[in-house]
């Protein structure tokens, strides 16, 4: 048995850098990873989604690119390419990550999968076939989350895609049905529309992205359907089935039966946190009824010494969330500061074409808390920058408070949508209200400048 400051269960966006910070301040640390130095965002997530999203939107640009007086006739797509531009990437990013956690001293790295023997005790079936048993004053939980799968009869009988193995596909499908009109579903669902697949967004909510305003959801409907996607929402999937080499789902939509055949289906309903095999219980730490670990503030469980950063803690799941999971517990325990997640930003940007940036309130939840708001809102039709660049999708939306002026929340569905979010994440942070943005100075032309145009909506 071997004795450790500081055990890290999950070398992911929180874990990897916690565990060097330790080892560096002199702790002895270790870091447990069943899978791949990295964790989800380097391997299967941000990183390799947003490097083909790139090439999608390059293929777009080129069949639009009449629009600004430049004709290119013969576009082809070299999936293979693409594919392996994204491996490339993503080996790139993992040998980093790997030879951070090597170069620093006091830290080890064990592969293996590790479950709770007690309270502060985990036993790690390792790669070479053993079994280690290791204790530490401080375990911290960072083991993320994994793709949820719905109870849809037939599924489990046909080999169906997850965000994960979507990425290894070595030709574009002919069709492609997804199932979930969320960030993962409507990022691939694009993403392949433009590579060429024929596409059906299958949502079982009123509408995609339920969690956003009616009009962004309208929107963004809109200029999906626009590319050629085919997007249906009320859904209720009745059963899937494999015939003839197809994928066939049939399904209820306002109250009429209907199937929808392709080659290739997605699941992207939703993630689920991966903590079934790591026997909390012997822990004695508490999980939610979804599995994910309840944390307070300072992201500490019931069991003092036992703290859960990332995804598997529920709430928001980003990689910038996890990565601040991380300096909020590093700085706690090793500068002694008194740091908590209590009212922390939580922006958050979905790499659709255009993008969605959002932080703060949207005008649904300003209205759900009674709050005196008023609602700043601008077509990127009528934005410079975007009629100079053909950018035109979209709108730039704000919440701000009617009496004190500040800004309660932006939701920028436009080109750079996440960079002109930040601009005001910014600003919000600062105290910065929106009368002073309506007058400030910013370089001409570039999207920001537009928020003096956006504020001066609000009468």
């Amino acid at each position: 048995m071997k004795h450790y400051d500081a055990i890290i269960i999950g070398a992911g966006q929180a874990g990897t850098p916690l565990a060097k910070k330790l080892a560096l301040a002199g702790k002895k640390t270790a870091v447990i990873e069943k899978r791949i130095v990295g964790g989800t965002c380097i391997n299967d997530g941000c990183t390799p989604t947003k490097a083909m999203i790139a090439s999608a939107q390059a293929i777009h640009k080129a069949r639009t690119a009449g629009d600004l007086g430049v004709k290119i006739v013969d576009i082809k797509v070299d999936f293979k390419k693409i594919k392996s531009r994204k491996d490339e990437i993503v080996k790139s990013f993992q040998a980093s990550a790997q030879k951070g956690i090597d170069a620093t001293k006091g830290l080890d790295l064990i592969m293996g999968e590790a479950t709770f023997s007690g309270e502060k005790q985990l036993t790690i079936a390792t790669f070479n076939g053993k079994k280690e048993i290791v204790t530490a004053d401080w375990i911290f939980i960072n083991t993320g989350t994994k793709t949820a799968v719905p109870d849809i009869k037939g599924l489990e009988d046909v080999n169906y895609l997850t965000s994960t193995t979507i990425l290894e596909l070595e030709e574009v499908p002919e069709s492609l049905v997804v199932i979930g009109g969320n960030y993962i579903g409507l990022e691939f669902g694009q993403m392949f529309q433009r590579f060429g697949s024929r596409v059906t967004i299958l949502e079982k909510s009123p509408s995609i992205m339920g969690r956003e305003d009616d009009d962004v959801s309208e929107e963004l409907t809109k200029i999906l359907e626009d590319e050629g996607l085919e997007v249906l929402t009320g859904t209720n999937i009745e059963s899937i089935e494999k015939r003839d080499g197809k994928i066939i789902v049939s399904l209820k939509l306002k109250g009429k039966t209907k199937s929808i055949t392709a080659t290739h289906l997605l699941i992207a309903v939703g993630r689920t946190p991966q903590t079934d095999t790591l026997g909390l219980e012997i822990a004695g730490v508490k999980t939610d009824d979804r599995g994910n670990v309840i944390v307070n503030e300072k992201l500490e469980t019931n069991v003092k010494g036992i703290y859960a950063l990332g995804d598997v803690k529920g709430g928001p799941a980003f990689t910038h969330i996890a990565y601040n999971d991380y300096t909020i517990v590093y700085r706690n325990l090793i500068e002694e500061t008194k740091l908590s997640t209590k009212g922390r930003p939580v922006p958050y940007c979905m790499f659709t074409d255009p993008q969605l940036g959002r932080i703060g309130l949207s005008e649904k939840e300003a209205k759900e808390k009674g709050l005196d708001y008023l609602v700043a809102k601008i077509s990127m039709e009528q934005v410079a920058r975007g009629i100079e660049t053909g950018e035109t999708l979209g709108f730039m939306k704000a919440i701000v408070d009617r009496k004190t002026k500040v800004i309660l929340g932006a939701c920028m569905l436009c080109a750079e949508g996440g960079e002109i979010m930040s601009v005001l994440q910014m600003a919000m942070q600062g105290g910065i209200t929106y009368d002073m943005i309506r007058y400030n100075i910013f370089a001409h032309p570039t999207y920001s400048e537009s928020l003096n145009n956006l504020f001066m909506k609000v009468e």
